[in-house]
């Protein structure tokens, strides 16, 4: 049965001399590896649209369990390829595939997380700042997939944090801000947060890609909270994502 959906190509390796086994993100069927006959002998569209980030309506064909359907066609709607050329910008979206690959389960479609995907390839293109539109991507990510950082009450005590202009507690162990009695016992575990940042993570949740195109941030906040998520993905699912400033 032969299957079409929209596609964004997450990476390609190599199999056997000439052919491909694609990590494809798809609309309709979640993430899925396809098997490409010979794209390397193929010097056409067809080997091009196999490339990292490229956007295209995709068809396959194989039995329901098959392990390894066979992609057979392959239309680019969009290559993205400013952001493969510029070093530093496919750095910060190499970070965003990697979440996907790693932490979506196989054929599970998520239609949400690939519209948040391929819009924020659109910004990016735009040169939208790359900082802010990578750490709006992981926040939204988190937020569909229901593991945000906790940041409302005690991770212990479930008391609510009063916010009173001091920094705060945050245990990378539990996910969760911590008040100051809970913090005592387990300083060592503790990652100090300011209160700017805290008003700017509440902020960014309320953002959407319209907001990114004119939000304007002291890199100050965009870096502390960019490390307190990335550690926050390290420890839960246990992804390393490295951040390049």
């Amino acid at each position: 049965m032969i299957k079409k959906t929209e596609a964004i190509v997450l990476k390609n390796s190599s199999y056997a001399e000439a052919d491909l086994i694609v990590t494809f993100f798809t609309k309709e069927f979640g993430l899925i590896k396809l098997f490409a006959k010979s794209p390397k002998k193929i010097k056409s569209r067809f080997g091009s649209s196999l490339e990292p980030l490229t956007y295209s309506n995709i068809a396959f064909f194989g039995k329901e369990n098959t392990p390894l359907p066979r992609l057979i066609q392959s239309d680019i709607i969009k290559n993205f390829q400013s952001l493969r050329e510029d070093f530093s910008y496919f750095l910060k979206v190499n970070e965003l595939l990697e979440l996907c690959i790693h932490l979506l389960p196989e054929k599970v479609p998520n239609e949400e997380i690939f519209n948040l995907l391929l819009f924020t390839l659109l910004r990016l293109e735009e040169m939208c700042d790359q900082n802010i539109c990578s750490l709006f991507y992981k926040i939204k990510f988190l937020d569909i997939f229901g593991s945000l950082p906790n940041i409302n009450n005690c991770g212990k005590c479930g008391n609510k944090i009063i916010e009173n202009g001091k920094n705060q507690n945050f245990s990378v162990l539990d996910g969760s801000i911590m008040c100051n009695d809970c913090a005592a016992n387990i300083k060592d575990q503790m990652v100090e947060i300011g209160s700017s940042t805290l008003k700017f993570f509440r902020s960014i949740l309320r953002w959407n890609h319209t907001t990114i195109k004119r939000a304007k941030v002291h890199k100050n906040l965009i870096i502390e909270l960019t490390n307190l998520i990335n550690l926050h993905i390290n420890q839960v699912f246990g992804a390393k994502i490295i951040s390049y400033k």
